[in-house]
């Protein structure tokens, strides 16, 4: 097969792919945008409902009292609490006061529980009222659900409780308005909503029982509601179903079941009606088959599009590849420092991206080798002159001591002059003795014993040791700032040698800020390595005294040997990472180490130097 036709397969395919990806993605985040919706219409519709429910309690709950202080209410109960009493007058006052306090129902109740009048069922007149025991509780409560037993049929209303005490007992009036159509139709729903009610009127489910504002009789159809009531009477919780009323899958709804309870009845709450809202996914049925449709035509169109494009686009593919080719042959050569351009954001470019970061790691690695081979060139000869100098070191020591020891047993021998030269020349040998013990210690760096090593906590023990210097009184103040990168990746290496370099870059620091001033300690990640930051504001460096500071016995300073920064290198070669400064002279110098985070990468690294 040629490369055109395989570019055209993989055109072909990618467009295939890549619409069927789209498709599938925005139908996902549509599915889940009008599931999101669905939840927040649904809850604005349960927060309105709440909203008209509180309300018309308030209303059932004012007009009750309203009825309660009257002063016709107030005689009746003045009238009841005298022995004997007559209840007759007022078999038809609750008829009359409830059309009065525009209330649906509404009944005057003695406090031992004889109802005296009943506007809802006025045979009911001198029967006790089997829920007396709850009035006290509720009259001192709001509103609240209850199935209302009427003569021919049960009604859900809203009702309040309130008493009248004139004497010795109460008169509990008992009033509420309907919970019906005309209340759900009041509710300002949204377009493809609906809200049901459910009063519940026995242990089975019955579809005539629920209210549908937008029907006058319920339908057959509202069986499907069964096994969402269900759910709900045997659990007492919401609960949300798909309802599908046809074979039609734009007829279907999303129903959230809502129970209601009742007032208590000593040791619960009863249930008495479930509210039940649905969701219409007209909408969203219609809208999936429309993205189906566009998905199919635009896959159509791509395909086209592909072999128009498959001719072009081998000649524009096979240039950069023949650059990459011609790039890497040079490099076999061995110019390192080729480049190839880059063009673009495609894979081809990534892979010419890929190539220049091949070719700049292969130019750092060989900077890392070259200054690695310096650094073991350098601990060689600090070896040899430590060898050579300690030689006459001893002998010169022993002689000055013997002159010492004889001018004190014959001080007629020696004058003045002689001791105090002798104590000077000891003290210069001492410091000789000094120099040669750190080229010692520079020649014979041990090799890492590598762990896993958290840095911030080295440099925070590094920080702890120079705590007492930088705060010593008489010397110029320097504070110390720790800017520590909480998820710092775990390296491999060697606590002590590390500790041992960065205490060398901190000492480096405070020699260059004389009169104080600020260090900073600072680490974080880069790109698979880990940082460390040490940062001063002393006066800088120039640009010589950059390039030349990590050699072995290059000092500025006047009592210096030369060899802290060549340690610090030596410390960080071997752990196969490097270490740069950065400084402009009176801003102050910043040197900075890397260190790769990755174990294996380390271990190969040290094996290798």
């Amino acid at each position: 097969m040629t490369f055109r036709r395989k570019l055209l397969a993989v055109l072909a395919l990618t467009v295939v792919l890549s619409v069927a990806t789209v498709t599938w993605l925005i139908s996902a985040v549509t599915r889940r945008a009008f599931a999101r919706s669905e939840q927040q219409r649904t809850a604005a519709l349960v927060t309105q409902f709440r909203r008209e429910f509180n309300h018309r309690g308030e209303e059932v709950v004012r007009h009750v009292e309203s009825v309660a202080a009257s002063d016709a209410v107030k005689r009746m109960a003045l009238a009841l609490s005298r022995k004997p009493s007559d209840a007759g007058p007022y078999f038809e006052s609750a008829k009359t006061t409830a059309e009065n306090a525009q209330l649906d129902f509404l009944e005057f109740v003695e406090g031992d529980g004889n109802i005296v009048s009943s506007a809802q069922s006025p045979s009911s007149f001198g029967y006790p009222e089997v829920a007396v025991a709850g009035f006290p509780e509720a009259a001192r409560e709001g509103a609240f659900l209850k199935q209302e037993k009427l003569p021919d049929e049960s009604a859900l209303g809203l009702f309040a409780v309130r008493s009248t005490r004139e004497g010795e007992h109460p008169v509990y009036v008992i009033g509420g308005r309907r919970v019906d159509r005309t209340f759900l139709a009041a509710l300002d729903v949204p377009e493809g909503m609906r809200v049901l009610l459910y009063p519940i009127g026995g242990e089975h489910f019955s579809p005539e029982l629920v209210i549908d504002p937008s029907s006058d009789a319920p339908t057959k159809s509202m069986q499907k509601l069964e096994p969402l009531i269900d759910v709900v009477l045997q659990s007492r919780q919401e609960a949300t179903a798909l309802v599908a009323w046809s074979g039609n899958p734009a007829d279907d709804e999303v129903f959230h079941a809502i129970p209601l309870a009742g007032p208590s009845d000593g040791n619960s709450r009863p249930l008495v009606a479930i509210l039940l809202m649905g969701n219409s996914r007209r909408t969203y049925i219609e809208l999936m088959h429309s993205i189906r449709e566009a998905a199919l035509m635009v896959a159509g169109g791509g395909i086209l599009l592909a072999i128009l494009l498959s001719n072009w686009s081998a000649a524009l593919v096979t240039r950069p590849v023949e650059q990459l080719a011609n790039a890497a042959r040079e490099v076999t050569a061995g110019n390192w420092n080729v480049r190839v351009a880059v063009g673009g954001h495609d894979e081809l470019a990534q892979l010419a991206e890929s190539f220049n970061r091949m070719t700049e790691d292969l130019l750092e690695q060989r900077e890392r080798l070259v200054q690695a081979e310096r650094v073991a060139a350098w601990r060689e000869l600090a070896r040899r002159l430590a060898h050579e100098l300690k030689n006459p070191l001893f002998p010169l020591q022993l002689t000055m001591e013997n002159l010492i020891r004889a001018r004190q047993q014959n001080p007629e021998e020696f004058d003045e002059v002689f001791l105090e030269s002798s104590r000077t020349l000891l003290a210069e040998l001492a410091n000789l003795k000094a120099i040669i013990a750190r080229f010692s210690e520079f020649a014979g760096m041990p090799q890492p014993q590598l762990q896993l090593v958290q840095v911030n906590e080295v440099v925070r023990a590094v920080a702890k040791l120079f705590q007492a210097q930088l705060e010593a009184p008489g010397h110029a103040k320097i504070t110390c700032d720790l800017r520590l990168y909480a998820h710092l990746q775990l390296i491999s290496a060697d606590p002590d040698l590390l500790h041992c370099a960065i205490s060398n870059l901190v000492l480096n620091a405070i020699d260059a800020m004389p009169h104080g001033g600020k260090l900073t300690l600072r680490t974080h990640n880069d790109d698979g390595k880990v940082l460390i930051e040490v940062a001063d504001s002393g006066t800088g460096l120039t640009r010589e005294e950059c390039e030349r500071i990590f050699t072995p016995y290059y000092t500025s300073k006047q009592h210096g040997t030369g060899l802290g920064l060549a340690i610090v290198q030596s410390v960080v070669s071997d752990h196969g990472g490097r270490v740069r400064v950065q400084s402009e002279q009176g801003r102050g110098t910043t040197f900075v180490i890397e260190l790769p985070a990755a174990a294996d990468t380390l271990r190969t690294s040290v094996a290798r130097t």
